[in-house]
């Protein structure tokens, strides 16, 4: 059986990049709950890459495991462009990795503080490149986190290649 994640997906381009340039990555996931790490690890050759990952599904945890500010959790709230931004620099600094991914979203089925399901925040941190998009994606909780994953494993190439 393969794997949904990785079979056509930019992971294994992803780790190809990562080693070409000596560079690793973690990531610190809300709504994806591991899914991004779990999908670079189901490369061969990961294990040169990936440093580790933070689920960090509860708030408390955005804080006390990630470092997302507790301030920044209170007046913007876990689903935000911020926690994603600290979320990405989190994980790169518990991990020492170069690169960092930060997720954090509503998979639904309900609203989450104001932000419709489909809400996404992606943050990318690394050695000469930060960003955080926000998506707005469709489907059902599974598809939503799934279409986020291979998002982030895409965006991150993009970065890494320079783009």
């Amino acid at each position: 059986m393969t794997d949904p994640l990785t079979t056509g997906t930019d992971a294994a381009e992803l780790v190809r990049a990562l080693t070409a340039t000596g560079h690793t990555v973690a990531t610190a996931e809300s709504l994806t709950a591991g899914l991004v790490a779990a999908t670079v690890a189901g490369v061969p050759g990961a294990s040169k890459v990936l440093r580790g990952g933070l689920v960090v599904y509860a708030t408390d945890l955005k804080h006390t495991l990630a470092d997302v500010g507790a301030d920044l959790l209170a007046t913007e709230g876990p689903v935000s462009a911020g926690a994603a931004e600290q979320l990405a620099a989190g994980a790169r600094a518990r991990c020492g990795a170069d690169w960092g991914i930060g997720l954090t979203g509503v998979a639904g089925p309900d609203i989450q503080d104001g932000h419709p399901v489909g809400t996404v925040f992606l943050g990318l941190s690394g050695p000469w490149h930060s960003e955080v998009m926000r998506l707005q994606l469709p489907g059902d909780r599974w598809t939503i986190r799934h279409t986020a994953t291979r998002v982030a494993v895409r965006e991150l190439l993009r970065c890494v290649q320079g783009g």
